[in-house]
């Protein structure tokens, strides 16, 4: 497994800035010390090309961020003080996911695990096509979808964003776009408070813990593999879902998100779906637990990567390739199969509107055939 990082390209903050910089070079050292992953297979990623951000951003922001002419009311919604630095880190963040994309997407003749690989940053997605907020300068999901789709390499993406946040910038962008299907689980009362439509949205009420957000996980997540079948699936593993995060409101465990991650990847294993993972948010005062659910996610993805998927568990995160002390497979299988008492979805009525259709079938590709027509309830 291949990982992609960018953590070397230091962005200058002011001091008692609450975006925790350091978790990004903390996850890369934390994958060698506990070798998770081979140095070896740790890469620089290169910086996206100009040409590539604009087939996302409106040329006159991608010009502004570039030349340093952003308006400071814009550098205040991004979060961030432009830079020299900000500008070559943003692009080389966006450069991270499409090398992990385009790795992933390479033919591999007898391949048996997993084809996944990782940015250990990225999940920019609250950048539009002419701005950026939140933390996100350029939309790295969204650039490397429509390079890959540019050049040929696949004709449909599906977007599966577990951040805490609803990924609004890569909603907007994609909201007209057959190609590529946009899944969002995200708290109903968090940023963005105007949320973008996706084509698949599942919110939480605060204080929503494992038991709920795993099932409609596993309620949703297959019937949109399925239904849709994409060439690849994008996965924001957001950390921010955590209990102990500053901005999160869910009360996730990292148990719970460990097994969120594999349900996600033995998903993809099980229909043979390439997977680009990207780390996304994360704002725990507790540095070193951020970085231990990022780690998760890799170890969990680096696990796949090494073994054939278990064909009776396909459907389920409670069996997975190798055994991890972390997990109690027990609680595992209780927060799968529990249903929602905090969850904005009501589990009958969203089942029924996505009728999950044979691998074996044509695949759909108009998303309002796959979009839950309640959704709208649910937000």
């Amino acid at each position: 497994m291949k990982a992609f990082y960018s953590d070397t390209f230091v962005l200058p903050l002011p001091e008692h800035h609450r975006f925790p910089m350091t978790k990004y070079r903390l996850l890369r050292e934390r994958l060698i010390a506990e070798r998770i992953i081979d140095a070896d297979d740790l890469r620089v990623a290169d910086p996206v090309a100009w040409d590539d951000l604009r087939l996302v951003h409106d040329a006159g922001y991608v010009d502004a961020v570039a030349n340093g002419t952003l308006p400071a009311d814009m550098q205040r919604r991004i979060g961030f003080p432009w830079s020299p630095m900000m500008v070559e880190r943003s692009r080389r963040s966006v450069g991270a996911t499409l090398a992990a994309a385009r790795e992933v997407c390479r033919d591999e003749p007898g391949a048996v695990g997993l084809r996944v690989s990782a940015n250990l940053a990225g999940g920019t997605h609250h950048a539009f096509r002419d701005r950026g907020e939140g933390y996100c300068v350029f939309n790295d999901v969204a650039v490397a979808a429509s390079a890959l789709l540019r050049d040929g390499e696949i004709a449909r993406a599906a977007v599966i964003d577990c951040d805490v946040h609803q990924g609004n910038g890569t909603a907007a962008i994609f909201r007209d776009d057959p190609r590529v299907f946009t899944f969002s689980l995200h708290g109903a009362n968090n940023f963005p408070f105007r949320k973008e439509t996706s084509d698949l949205d599942v919110t939480f009420e605060d204080g929503a813990g494992d038991d709920e957000y795993l099932a409609a996980l596993e309620q949703h997540l297959p019937p949109v593999l399925d239904r849709f079948q994409p060439d690849i699936v994008f996965y924001l593993a957001g950390a921010d879902p955590y209990e102990g995060d500053r901005l999160g409101r869910l009360e996730l465990t990292i148990d719970g998100l460990r097994t969120r991650d594999r349900f996600v990847f033995n998903a993809c294993c099980g229909r043979s779906l390439p997977v680009a993972v990207v780390m996304s948010g994360g704002y725990a005062p507790d540095v070193d637990a951020i970085v231990t659910i990022h780690a998760n996610t890799i170890r969990e993805a680096a696990a796949f990567a090494r073994s054939a998927v278990n064909s009776q568990s396909a459907h389920s995160a409670i069996n997975p390739p190798s055994a991890h002390s972390a997990i109690n497979p027990q609680s595992a299988h209780s927060a799968i199969s529990s249903q929602s008492a905090h969850s904005a979805i009501s589990s009958q009525s969203a089942h029924s509107a996505i009728n999950p259709q044979s691998a074996f079938n044509p695949p759909i590709t108009n998303k309002s055939a796959i979009r839950n027509p309640q959704s709208a309830m649910y937000r």
